[in-house]
Formats: structure tokens, sequence, C-alpha cells
């Protein structure tokens, strides 16, 4: 009986000894013990039966072993990464209700989304009349400086925010980021002179710049995989809505033209409640991990996600081992061998947002609207601030169906035919009775298709293809070549369709457009439904 007692023993550590390769072998180990007395208990005959033989008792031991087998794989989660691609094997608890809930955090720091918006829309409305209370009213050029000192500055502080966010966290780095937005705002609004109004958007430009590469990377990392694209979308929502809340909150400038000083006065109530909410907020857990702060991280996933879920998480991050066997990354390290090709990609995405001309489009659509009859400015303006709401509305809807890598590829294939169609009402004399309807249509469809996928996601995909060591500064990094061409598109754009003319520059558009969809067909990797972990090890398999 002992022999045989030995020889199923020995079947059963032959077994389980194959799956020595698995990531979960050492949990499936430690409580590979503890199942096997609870299922002898469970059945009682497994014990009982010892001393009836060696044949009834090899019969139980073997199905116990299945036993011990099935509970277990219904246990404990593991991954398989194989050629670059990852794969669930077994999910934890897949009908596990979750007690914990980020929307109320994702809600926060959007706050910084609208005040992104409503910077870069204020001045629009405000420009004429503060030119006229400041005394540059027939300075073309300092009103430029006006403008586009907030985009360079939005520059700067997109490239230092990733380095705040790496040092002290997300949540901090939130409130700090609260003190040039509100100092901006009041400069702005009580400024007497244009030196004073140039400080002022400096300030307000390195709020934004910081804001813009913590709010996409803060919510990516606290959002749950089933819902951070339509999660991570609503950032770029929020930046629609800012925008539509500076043209709203200019209306009254034409019945109070010093108004314009109250319109820059009211970006100081969403920096005080940004700064406020984020001191409620948990820090991302993946930060907290890679800092070695174990017993916040599961405070943190605790509050995010409830507290059944807190081992699941701990053990995907354990697993993909980023915090514990390497030092964050240094700017020198974005240009290695390593990671420069994912980092070139997230470059990619922002260089052919801004050059498939979306900012053109914008500064160029109230007069196409006059040309099709419509002279209101605010009309002009509200109709494609709608549609980029309307279309974001949309894409949070497809983000976590489609695909990331789907949308891009159909917003920027529409783009391309918008802008085609654009470019020829203006110069085929066939559709001259047509030219201005389609220069509407075209503007409006191009904004649709903008909003549909190279609006949401290029924001959305950075956090998620850069792993955890390089994420803050990659994403700094991308978010710095989008505000460099931003600034570039906005200096320069009149100029050149002065010289060579709309019809022309929306060709060249058509252009980026199509080599922006061979690009992403070729480049851009699909990350639907994977965690950032999974993403990181398929991306990265060496770390």
């Amino acid at each position: 009986m002992q022999a045989s007692t030995h020889l199923i023993k020995g079947n059963l550590e032959v077994k389980i000894s194959k799956r020595r390769d698995l990531p979960c072998f050492r949990e499936f180990k430690e409580r590979k013990s503890t199942l096997t007395r609870n299922l002898c208990i469970r059945r009682g005959s497994i014990c009982s039966g010892l001393s009836s033989g060696a044949v009834s008792m090899g019969a139980e031991l073997a199905r116990a072993r299945d036993n011990v087998e099935t509970v277990a794989r219904s246990l404990i989660k593991f991954r398989s990464v194989k050629g670059g691609d990852v794969e669930d094997l077994a999910p934890i608890n897949p009908h596990e209700t979750s007690t914990g809930t980020v929307l109320p955090f994702v809600g926060v720091a959007c706050l910084g989304a609208i005040l992104f918006g409503y910077h870069l829309g204020v001045v629009n409305g405000a420009l004429d009349y503060l030119s006229k209370d400041l005394g540059i009213a027939q300075n073309a050029v300092m009103q430029g400086w006006v403008v586009s000192t907030l985009l360079a500055a939005a520059a700067v502080g997109s490239f230092t925010g990733g380095a705040l966010a790496d040092k002290f966290g997300r949540t901090r780095t939130f409130q700090l980021d609260a003190i040039p937005l509100i100092i901006g705002a009041v400069l702005t609004a009580i400024a007497q002179n244009v030196q004073t109004m140039i400080i002022g958007r400096l300030l307000a430009g390195i709020g934004i710049g910081i804001t813009s590469a913590i709010v996409p990377l803060y919510i990516s990392e606290i959002s749950p995989t089933d819902i951070r694209g339509a999660l991570g979308s609503v950032n770029q929502l929020f930046i629609c809505i800012g925008i539509l809340a500076a043209l709203v909150a200019g209306l009254p400038l034409s019945r109070s033209p010093v108004w314009w000083r109250g319109m820059f006065g009211l970006a100081v109530i969403p920096s005080i409640l940004l700064a406020l909410g984020m001191t409620y907020s948990p820090e991302s857990p993946r930060w907290l991990f890679q800092q070695g702060k174990i017993s916040e991280a599961e405070k943190s996933i605790g509050t995010l996600y409830g507290k059944e879920r807190v081992p699941e998480v701990m053990y995907e991050l354990r697993t993909a081992g980023q915090g514990s066997t390497e030092p964050e990354a240094g700017w020198i390290d974005l240009f290695s061998k390593r990671y420069w090709k994912v980092v070139s990609v997230g470059a990619a995405l922002f260089f052919f947002q801004q050059f498939a001309g979306i900012n053109a489009v914008v500064y160029y659509s109230t007069a196409v609207f006059r040309s099709a009859g419509i002279a209101s400015d605010v009309a002009a303006s509200a109709l494609v601030g709608a549609s980029n709401v309307f279309g974001t509305v949309i894409a949070s809807s497809l983000m976590d169906r489609q695909g990331r890598k789907s949308l891009l590829i159909t917003s920027f294939s529409g783009m391309g035919a918008s802008m085609l169609l654009l470019s020829l009402s203006f110069t085929w004399k066939v559709l001259a009775p047509y030219s201005g309807i389609l220069a509407v249509v075209g503007t409006v469809l191009y904004v649709l298709s903008f909003s549909l996928g190279a609006g949401p996601v290029p924001a959305l995909l950075l956090p998620e293809i850069f792993a955890s060591r390089i994420r803050a500064k990659a994403v700094a990094l991308s978010l710095c070549m989008h505000w460099i061409s931003n600034f570039v598109i906005g200096l320069y754009f009149l100029s050149v369709v002065d010289k060579f003319g709309i019809s022309v520059v929306y060709l060249v558009f058509t252009a980026v457009c199509l080599l922006a969809v061979l690009f992403m067909a070729g480049n851009v990797v699909e990350t639907k439904g994977r965690s950032l972990e999974e993403i990181e090890l398929a991306l990265n398999p060496t770390t």
C-alpha cells in the first residue's frame, strides 16, 4: 500500500511540475497544501478510505488531484507571452463585483483638461477687446505674442511635467500645477499692460502644458482595463468642453467690453477645485509600486477598485516587475535602442495630429463659413465645437470595442478625404456654385473625423505603450512635440496661405493624412483589452 501511495503521489507531483514554467507556479505551490486539506475535509471518503486498500485509495487520490488542479485554475491568473503577443489564459475571479470606483477621480483629473481647452479658447473672443484696453490694437505682432506665448510655454510645461510626475507623484504634481494656473489666470485678468498679460499667459501656458502631460497619464494608470479606452477619451471630451466654455464665456462681451477680464479670471475656479480635489484623490498604484511603497499601493488599489481586487492587481504589478528590478529612466534612456522605436511612435502621433491641419481648419473656419453665407463668428465656432464634442462622445463609446489603431486609421482617412473635398471646393470651377456648402460640409466632416480618433487616441495610447519606467518622461516628450507643432502651425499658417493659397495648403494636409494612415498601419500596436502590464511585457519582453 505504501508503494502504491508513493507512486500515485509521484504522479501528482510530475503532473504539477509540468507547469513550473508558468509565472503563477510559486503562488500555486503555496496554496496547494491548503487546497488539498480543504478537499480532504469536503470529501471524507478520501481520508477515511486510506485503510481500505491501495486500489480504492489510488482512485480517490486521482480524483483529489483533478480537483486540486481545477480549483487552482479558477483561483490563479497567469499570463503567457508568445511572439510578442500577450494572451489571458485564465482570469482571476471573473464574476467578482468591485466595490471601488474610479469615476470621481477621473472627473477631478478632467478639471485639468477643461483648463487646457479653456485657456486655448479664451483668447479668441477676447483678443480684440483686450488689445484696445492694452494699447496693442494696431500691433499685430504683439497680438500674435499674446496668442502664441501660451503655446510656447505649454511646450516647456509638458516637457517638465513628466519629471515632476516621476519625482513627486501624479496627485502632488496636479497640486503643484495649480500654482501657475491660478497666478496666470489672476495676472491676465488684472493686466494693465501687455507685459503683464504675456507673463500671465506664460504661467498659464506652463500650467496647461503640465496638465496635458499628467491628465492622460493619471487616467490611464488608475482606469480598469475594460473601460480604460472610454475613460481615456474623456480627456479629449473635456478639452472640447473647455473650449466651448470659453466661447460661451465670451457672449457677454457684446454688452460689456471689459468682460474680457472676467473671462480670464474664471479660470481660477477650476484651478482651485483641481488642487482641492487631488487632496482626496488616490495616488497612482503603479507609481507607488515603482517607488517601493507597497502598503500605500495596496491602499490606493482598494480605493479605486475595491479591497477584493488588491491581490489581483498587486500580482499583475509584481509580474511586470518594473518597480523593483530597474531604476527610473533618465531622459537619455528614451533615445536608447531599447525604447527609441516606441518613443518615436509617440512623437509621430502628435506630429501627424497637428500637421494634418486641425488647427489650420479651426483658424480658417470663420472665413470658410462666411464664404457660405454664415456671417456669425459665434455660429461658426459653435458648429465646429459641437462637431468636435459629438465626435468625441462617439469615440468614447467605440474606443474599447473597435480598438485604438482602427479608430486612428479611420480618422486620418476621413480627415484626408475631407481635406481633399475642401481643396477641390476652392479650385474646381464645376463645383463653384456649391463651393460654400461643400466648404462647410468638408469642415464639419474633417472635425468629426478628427474627433473620432486623431484627437482622443494619441493622448490615450501613449501612456499605454510606454513602459512604466519611462512612461511619464516619454509622454512629456511626445506632448512637447504636440505643442511645438501647434506653435509652428499657429505662427506660420496664415503666411503660407497668403503665399501659396488655401487650396494648395489643404492638398499638403491631405498628403500628410495619407502618410499618417500608412504609418499607423505599420507601426502602431493595438492595446484594446490589455492591461498596462500586459502591453509592457509584449513590447518590452526583456524587461
